[in-house]
């Protein structure tokens, strides 16, 4: 049966495609959030589970919304204002709850365009390698629209707020070696290798101990809007909790042998 995220393992890896190319892998269908929803929730559950790069089907990454639908008053966009805000809390607004909840790193493999919320998504990744063939785009008010998934939260903390205002009120297309010069991305690589990068990083972090990066994410997590003093306190909190696991011990016998 097709599934708008498609999920595969490898070693302790999962590989999330969108897998909806026929709309640009929107990511406001609701097969898409459901699917999005269970594929964090599972992941979660999972202490195997070590990472989890995200790309998409097909030449594109991330169209963010179906165009098509808002052209044609379809769905959300023939509903009136106040059930339109509800429909965005129920809808696309699940995205960034959903990524925000994932314990595990998560890799942005961006194959190609990444565009309104698509671009979006890209930023709601830990780490983030490009194709060469990737572009980025901030478009919302070329359609006379603003970021209504969380965008302006996240670009700012990618790029800095200059340069995502500069992507928010021209809503111009950056390409992969602009998106690495400023910062949006780690790597760009050749499109045919941009799998292969993405699971060598997965593998590299894969080599740590799950529990530790779990709590070490949501540490970084925090960091974005808690105080010093606040983050500092959830350290000493998690810290007991690494001493006391097995592996803490195993890590330190290797150690001594070197």
């Amino acid at each position: 049966m097709h599934t708008a995220l498609q999920v595969e393992r490898h070693q302790s890896t999962q590989v999330w495609t969108i897998d909806l190319p026929h709309l640009g892998n929107a990511i406001t269908e609701p097969d898409f959030l459901d699917a999005l929803d269970a594929a964090v929730d599972a992941a979660n559950a999972d202490d195997s589970i070590t990472a989890v790069i995200l790309t998409g089907a097909g030449k594109t990454f991330s169209a963010g919304g179906n165009v098509k639908e808002m052209a044609d008053r379809r769905g959300l966009f023939a509903l009136d204002a106040v059930s339109q805000r509800r429909a965005y809390v129920e809808g696309i607004q699940r995205v960034p709850r959903a990524v925000g909840r994932l314990e595990v790193p998560l890799i942005g493999a961006v194959n190609g365009g990444a565009i309104g919320a698509g671009c979006d998504l890209a930023m709601m990744c830990d780490i983030r390698i490009a194709s060469d063939r990737a572009f980025f785009a901030e478009s919302f008010v070329q359609l006379g629209l603003i970021p209504g998934d969380g965008g302006s939260w996240f670009l700012p903390r990618a790029v800095g707020y200059e340069r995502a205002a500069e992507m928010t009120f021209t809503g111009d297309r950056v390409d992969a070696a602009t998106a690495h010069q400023w910062g949006m991305v780690s790597e760009v690589v050749p499109h045919d290798d941009l799998m292969r990068t993405a699971t060598i990083l997965a593998d590299r972090i894969g080599k740590n101990p799950g529990h530790a990066l779990r709590m070490a994410k949501r540490l970084m997590q925090e960091s974005r809007t808690s105080t010093l003093d606040t983050v500092l306190g959830m350290a000493a909190a998690m810290q007991p909790l690494a001493h006391g696991h097995p592996e803490h011990d195993a890590r330190l016998a290797k150690w001594r042998t070197k």
